[in-house]
Parts: C-alpha cells; sequence; structure tokens
C-alpha cells in the first residue's frame, strides 16, 4: 500500500488527531513538515490540495481532502467502515457528529486557541480562551464522570478529534488538575495500541 502522505505542522493539534487516528487504523504514512513561517501553506502546489491554505491535508494515491475533521470520516469510512471508530446506528452516529462540532467550535475558541496564544504567539484573547476552556472541561467532566468514552461504549473518531488539543492544555495556561474523570479519559486514549504522541512544546512561565 502506498503511504498516505500527511502535510502538518508537528505542532499543530489539528494535525496530531490525523495522525493519531493513521496510527491506530495501521494505515502506512508519512509526514510532510510544511515550512508555515516562511509561507509554505500559501505556496501554489499546497493551495492546489488544500485550497484554503490550512493543515492537516492528505494525499491517499491522488486523492487530496484538508481538514482534520473531514479526513478523520474519510480514513474510517475507507479503511475501517463499519467499526467502532465511526458507528452507523442513527444515535450512536448523532453523538459521534455532536462531539465532532464540539472539537471544530468549543475546543478551537477553548484549549486551542490558549495555546496559539502560548505556543505561537497569536493575538486571540487568551483570557476569554482560557475561560472558554474551563467552561468546557466542566461540562465533559460531568460528561465522563461514569463513562469512558466520549460519543459510545468504545473509543470513536469523537475521542481522537477531542484529545490533542485537550491533553495539550497546560501548554497553553489551562490546568487540568481540578478534572480528574477528563485526565483519565486522556490516559485512555494514550493507552491505546499504537498511540502516537504530538510534539510538545516547553511549558509557558504563567504569571
Amino acid at each position: 500500500m502506498t503511504p498516505i502522505k500527511l502535510y502538518r505542522n508537528p505542532k499543530s493539534g489539528h494535525c496530531h488527531r490525523v495522525e493519531l487516528m493513521l496510527a491506530f487504523l495501521g494505515l502506512p504514512y508519512e509526514t510532510i513538515d510544511l515550512d508555515m513561517a516562511n509561507g509554505a501553506h500559501k505556496a501554489p502546489d499546497f493551495l492546489k490540495i488544500s485550497p484554503f491554505g490550512l493543515v492537516p491535508a492528505i494525499d491517499d494515491n491522488g486523492y487530496t481532502l484538508a481538514d482534520s475533521n473531514a479526513i478523520l470520516v474519510y480514513l474510517v469510512q475507507t479503511y475501517a467502515p463499519g467499526t467502532h471508530w465511526m458507528p452507523t446506528e442513527a444515535k450512536d452516529a448523532a453523538e459521534v457528529q455532536r462531539w465532532l462540532t464540539v472539537a471544530a467550535d468549543n475546543i478551537y475558541a477553548g484549549p486551542c486557541a490558549a495555546r496559539l496564544v502560548k505556543v505561537f504567539g497569536t493575538t486571540h484573547d487568551h483570557a476569554a480562551a482560557v475561560a472558554k476552556a474551563h467552561d468546557l472541561f466542566a461540562v465533559m467532566e460531568a460528561h465522563l464522570t461514569g463513562r469512558d468514552w466520549l460519543a459510545t461504549a468504545q473509543i470513536s473518531i469523537a475521542d481522537v478529534a477531542g484529545y490533542s488539543y485537550i491533553a495539550h492544555a497546560p501548554e497553553g495556561g489551562v490546568d487540568l488538575a481540578p478534572y480528574p474523570a477528563l485526565r483519565a479519559w486522556l490516559a485512555r486514549v494514550e493507552a491505546q495500541p499504537d498511540f502516537v504522541p504530538m510534539a510538545t512544546s516547553p511549558l509557558p512561565e504563567l504569571a
């Protein structure tokens, strides 16, 4: 099987969720790290793969796709259809979709945005992002109390989509200590066979 090309920034949680899925499915892949600081993601050749100039993007033997959650769906539907990763029963499928929306909205606006400020120096409102992260984590802590996974009785793409930015929330100045059920969920993801970690950044000095 030809390795799937994963275009990425190695410190991006969006990219890491795709790498996690590739690893969990046992798919051969090669990572291509883009020099985004020098505009590699805006180069004409890359824009043919990812028209909005965003990572992650994949090239699967000529089929190209950008957007991390869309890539998760594609990988599972192509290489592991009908499995626990993406259930087809209506209620379970709806629960997975709900958490994919959380990943694209609440996680992006909270722990992702807070980390972007500290790790990449963006101009997001850090205090607002931290507050949104804690609001999200309070809801997730209650949700995960007494259950192992976000959407269904088994790990699914919902957990893969949620993991990376929450696990690395401390890099954005968001403390995970008050959330034992959330931290136990992170540990369950990390205990999965073929788990691969994301590149870490030094924890920032917190005032």
